[in-house]
């Protein structure tokens, strides 16, 4: 069954059987309490969500399912899908929802900075767990957001609320950094895969008709997101995933030139590389070094 598009937020508070939002681009409803009446399993949102849960039932988000059973916060941004089990939406929900319509960024620093905030492609099961602390801390912000869109509307608001939302945004952003390093088991459980995806895909035999490895590849494999996989990869390791996969690549050439007598060209094909000027080229920005100097090193 297709998702159900919720182009206002207007239209959210009427399916959530709520009065009509005290302003149209932006909303925070309270979860505690609310029931799942519409029958609609899945949603897709016209606006940017983000989502504070406890101890609910379980939601499937993107392709996941992830079990609420922490405080937990989940971002999205306009087109993700929002979907329940199979009997629906949850039906014990605690916690809130934050609304926000693009148009409320119109003529801000928003604007353009959301863009920089790369949780909001994550998934549910990369979902950003907060300590009591930290929980404090944003049910704050929300509540300084909730009181001023309440008050009576000026030319100030709008500024403020934005001032609001960079901290409230700014906090997620160090709290995620916290958790790549906090939460280092499973952090670093994604390493290990990481590697062994690697390693896999460069002894499989037919690399050429292969190619390089991807950074979407990669990430499927590892069943996370882009978005995810890079951030978690800055922090841990200092790299994109691209250059992640680059220095990988080096190893194994590395190894091919070091231990067999196969041409350059013939490495450079057997790595998945279509030219061996583009092996080449890699090799020396990496390296400083062509890899016949590196070859040459060896004897």
């Amino acid at each position: 069954m297709a998702a159900y598009r919720i182009k206002s937020i207007t239209e959210a508070h009427r399916l959530a059987g709520l009065p009509k939002p005290e302003h149209p681009l932006i909303s925070v409803i309270d979860l505690k309490g609310q029931q799942n009446e519409s029958g609609i399993n899945a949603v897709l949102f016209d606006f940017y969500v983000i989502t504070m849960k406890r101890g609910c039932n379980k939601l499937i988000y993107g392709q996941q399912q992830y079990d609420f059973d922490e405080g937990l916060m989940a971002f999205m941004s306009p087109g993700q899908i929002l979907r329940g089990e199979e009997n629906g939406m949850p039906e014990e929900l605690d916690g809130w929802m934050l609304f926000i319509h693009p148009d409320f960024f119109w003529n801000t620093s928003l604007a353009k900075n959301i863009r920089k905030y790369d949780y909001f492609g994550y998934s549910t099961n990369e979902a950003l767990f907060l300590s009591e602390k930290e929980e404090n801390i944003i049910n704050g912000i929300i509540q300084n957001i909730k009181s001023e869109y309440q008050a009576n509307i000026d030319r100030f608001s709008q500024d403020i609320i934005i001032s609001h939302l960079e901290t409230l945004l700014n906090y997620a952003e160090r709290f995620y950094q916290r958790q790549f390093l906090t939460r280092r088991k499973s952090s670093h459980q994604v390493l290990d895969r990481l590697e062994d995806v690697m390693r896999k895909y460069f002894d499989d035999e037919d690399l050429l008709k292969k190619g390089l490895p991807t950074v979407q590849y990669i990430s499927e494999r590892l069943n996370t997101s882009q978005s995810y996989l890079r951030s978690l990869l800055k922090t841990l390791t200092g790299l994109s995933t691209r250059q992640y996969i680059h220095e990988k690549l080096i190893e194994k050439a590395k190894e091919r030139l070091s231990t067999t007598d196969l041409s350059v060209s013939e490495i450079a094909y057997e790595l998945g590389f279509e030219h061996p000027q583009s092996f080449n080229k890699l090799f020396k920005a990496k390296t400083s070094l062509s890899p016949l100097e590196f070859r040459t090193s060896f004897k």
